[in-house]
């Protein structure tokens, strides 16, 4: 004890001997010896008679037990002169002993300070931890990181993405060279410093005359690989520090300046539009914008663009950036919803939700996630309205898509393609196990469960989201345990009472959730995906429950067995539910992005990143909390 109470026992001598145990035998020749019986019985001959023939009877009982002489299976008398003679005699004096041995004597008695510091110093010895070496595990995910990074550079440095089968690079995302800043906080948070100075390097050498000179880029994929991996880099480098140093070559500053650049040339999106909602596409050379070919954008594409743009804001002081994302937000606030869900169609001309399909995979997902996120970012602000609306729409999940499998009971989030009024489908993209990390974040806002139990801060809701968000990780786990390869499929459908899918399964008999999945031939491939490592990051961060440190590493085994390509780099997949796969020739850049960082964190030091002091955009860019007070 740190400090004795006034009744502290550490005073308190401790005879060993008052615990110590007493034979029987002991007990009862004391008790004659002291008790009035001896007295009594000593006066008549009867009972001298009695007390000598139960002497008598217990030496009796006493050397027939030992006896060394025993009848044979054949009738005859063991030769007690032999050696089995030898051995019965030895045997019988053994048990002699064994009738007489002294009680084995007790472990002296600890007083209660005496307790708490032998466990203080057996917890402080370290001989508690007998877990895995994780520090070895997430050296392993560096190394993967490393090898991927290798290929990439050898064969496609300066494209969007590496083609690791071919060995060649393709610029699928309007050719800024996405892997080389999707990466570059990575590499800073793992330590790779010569990964960090050859992508400084390559920003500073190119990455401006590509802002000025390149044709059509998506808004949406703009800003959360490009603009939040440069606003990232810039904060982990130590900008918001000192403004110009660095250890590796390239100034914070260039990271900055260059986010800056690129946001002006996105802002035009949202100045031409004639809504409050932007165009989803820009081209950059000419700085101009027009919407996608149907004329609709994405809900969940103009809703996650404000983490990004209200941050620049900040740096930079000019509120322009802020001013023109939030309007977004702010309109959809005034839209009808259902119980606060949203379509996944907008179109910018009107300003209105087109359609009615609601679901919270692709084209839905991140709206949900940035209401919460945004809220976080900028507590204090006027900005309320966000967290109300995140509530409401987590009401609205809850009641409306959450259902369980079966035989086995998965919870899971489905879909409503026709509306609230229309059927419900059983279908839940991988991209949906963004959300047990969304709500376990919007419950505990970033501390851990413990903390926040302990400080009393977590509503009757926040603890049923908290426990929504576990169910859901399971099920996102199980959607890769199920296949063939330990991979997950980009959808799965999910068995409901007397709504059975028809479809092949994931490959994996010895999976219990084999009959509740269904995976259908076109939904087969893997992407590399960080969905459900994001989310095992975060609940183990909140819950601090080993289990997802398990699961994460997994998934990690996975990806190096069936997706490593040799010469550098890793690989999609056809189908995981086949062995061996068939592999896809591409390596998408949220692999190095997030992936690999989230699993990076997973396995490493919880003061690494924290969550009450940072919000990670929806490509795994961290940011700090405005206000929050850094350990680091």
């Amino acid at each position: 004890m740190s400090k004795s109470l006034p009744y502290s026992m550490k005073d308190v001598h401790y005879d060993n001997a008052k615990f110590r145990q007493r034979s029987f035998f002991k007990v009862i020749t004391q008790n004659m010896l002291t008790s009035n019986l001896k007295r009594e019985c000593v006066k008549c001959s009867t009972g001298k008679f009695l007390m000598l023939l139960m002497m008598c009877g217990l030496a009796y009982l006493m050397l027939t037990r030992m006896s060394s002489i025993h009848p044979s299976t054949d009738g005859t008398a063991k030769n007690v002169g032999g050696q089995e003679g030898a051995k019965l005699i030895a045997d019988g004096s053994g048990r002699l002993r064994r009738l007489w041995r002294k009680p084995p004597r007790l472990p002296p008695m600890l007083t209660p300070d005496e307790i708490t510091s032998r466990n203080r110093s057996l917890h402080n010895s370290g001989n508690l931890d007998v877990g895995p070496n994780w520090k070895a595990r997430q050296q392993r995910v560096k190394e993967a990181f490393i090898h991927a990074w290798s290929g990439y550079k050898n064969y496609a440095m300066g494209y969007d993405e590496l083609m690791p089968l071919s060995h060649r690079g393709v610029d699928g995302l309007g050719g800024l060279g996405a892997t080389i800043i999707d990466a570059l906080d990575t590499a800073m948070i793992m330590g790779v410093d010569e990964v960090v100075r050859e992508a400084g390097s390559w920003i500073e050498e190119h990455l401006p005359e590509r802002i000025d000179g390149k044709d059509q880029v998506n808004l949406f994929e703009t800003t959360i690989r490009v603009v939040g991996g440069l606003l990232s880099a810039y904060h982990l480098s130590g900008g918001e520090k000192s403004g110009n140093a660095s250890q590796n070559g390239t100034k914070p500053a260039v990271y900055l300046e260059n986010a800056r650049k690129l946001a002006d040339h996105l802002l035009i999106a949202f100045t031409s539009s004639p809504s409050a909602i932007p165009f989803s596409d820009v081209v950059l050379r000419d700085r101009s914008a027009h919407p996608a070919p149907d004329g609709l954008s994405s809900t969940s594409e103009v809703s996650t663009l404000q983490l990004e743009f209200n941050y620049l804001s900040s740096l930079t002081g000019d509120p322009k950036y802020s001013l023109e994302s939030m309007k977004v937000l702010e309109h959809l606030k005034t839209l009808p919803k259902v119980e606060g869900l949203v379509p996944i169609y907008i179109s910018p001309h009107s300003g209105e939700f087109s359609g009615e399909n609601i679901r919270l995979g692709s084209r839905g997902d991140s709206y949900y996630e940035y209401l919460i996120k945004v809220w976080l970012q900028n507590q204090g602000s006027n900005w309320t309205y966000l967290h109300n609306m995140y509530e409401e729409s987590i009401r609205g999940v809850k009641h409306l898509l959450v259902r369980k499998s079966v035989p086995n009971g998965l919870v899971f989030v489905g879909e409503l393609p026709y509306g609230p009024q229309g059927s419900f489908s059983p279908k839940m993209d991988h991209l949906v196990c963004f959300l047990p990390g969304t709500l376990a974040l919007g419950a505990t806002k970033g501390i851990t469960k413990e903390k926040a139990m302990r400080e009393n801060l977590l509503s009757f809701e926040d603890l049923e989201n908290l426990k929504l968000a576990e169910d859901l990780a399971k099920t996102c786990f199980e959607m890769y345990s199920v296949t063939s390869t330990g991979l997950a499929p980009e959808i799965v459908y999910f068995n409901m009472e007397g709504e059975s899918e028809s479809g092949p399964g994931g490959g994996n008999k010895d999976s219990k959730y084999v009959n509740d999945i269904i995976i259908k031939p076109a939904d087969r491939h893997n992407l590399l995906r960080p969905e459900t490592v994001e989310s095992l990051f975060i609940l183990f961060r909140i819950t601090e429950d080993p289990k997802y440190r398990k699961w994460g590493w997994e998934i990690f085994e996975a990806f190096e067995k069936y997706t490593k390509v040799d010469s550098g780099g890793y690989s999609s997949l056809d189908d995981v539910t086949t062995l061996p796969p068939q592999r896809r020739d591409k390596m998408e850049t949220f692999f190095l992005g997030e992936t690999l960082k989230y699993l990076y964190l997973l396995l490493g030091e919880t003061n690494v990143i924290p969550l009450d002091e940072y919000v990670f955009n929806t490509e795994a860019h961290p940011f700090p909390i405005r206000g929050a007070s850094r350990k680091q």
